[in-house]
């Protein structure tokens, strides 16, 4: 029998009061705590700590918000702004040389459209909001734009430029410029030189 937590990374409905969950909801906020609010070597050690994996000269400019940060893992040069949001509850990836600019919310999380689906009933008669999840993971050589949304289950390719405000609800291919809302492709780029 799969735990919450395995149930979460499944994509399967779980129930996010789950104890374990809570403690790594817990860690996280911690850790969050003291990047958000600290300086020099106690930030640099929060940072390795909170993301699931960090490649070399991740920078985080200003305020950041994630849920477990366990889910996180980030390539090498990746630059995120402020006020970005990571509802990680899935897998979040994100690959070289990423540029994340600021208020830009990325939603791993899901609830039914049928209302009569989004609570569940456990034994005993308690009510648990129904969650699915899935996974976000953004390619190399890409560049998000402030204020842009994108949604569970989406995978963007490589050399991509996300127009801001765009919300992202479908896969991106590779050398692309997308946006609106919801995003559509406005534009395609040379691809990049194989190195």
């Amino acid at each position: 029998m799969k735990t919450e937590h395995e149930k979460l990374l499944a994509g399967q409905d779980y129930d996010y009061r789950d104890p374990e969950l809570q403690q790594l909801i817990t860690r996280g906020k911690q850790l969050l705590t003291v990047i958000n609010g600290g300086q020099g070597a106690a930030r640099q050690a929060a940072i390795q700590d909170f993301f699931g994996r960090t490649g070399q000269r991740l920078t985080i400019n200003g305020h950041f918000s994630a849920v477990y940060g366990v889910h996180i893992q980030v390539g090498d040069d990746v630059f995120i702004n402020g006020n970005c949001t990571f509802q990680d509850s899935n897998q979040i990836i994100l690959g070289d040389r990423v540029i994340i600019a600021p208020d830009v919310k990325l939603y791993c999380g899901s609830h039914a459209l049928d209302a009569m689906h989004r609570f569940g009933v456990r034994p005993g008669g308690s009510r648990y909001l129904i969650t699915t999840t899935a996974p976000i993971l953004i390619g190399n050589d890409v560049w998000i734009g402030g204020n842009v949304t994108i949604i569970g289950g989406v995978h963007i390719g490589n050399n991509v430029v996300v127009g801001a405000g765009a919300v992202v609800t479908k896969d991106v291919p590779d050398n692309m410029v997308v946006a609106g809302v919801p995003a559509r492709i406005i534009e395609t780029l040379p691809p990049l030189p194989q190195s």
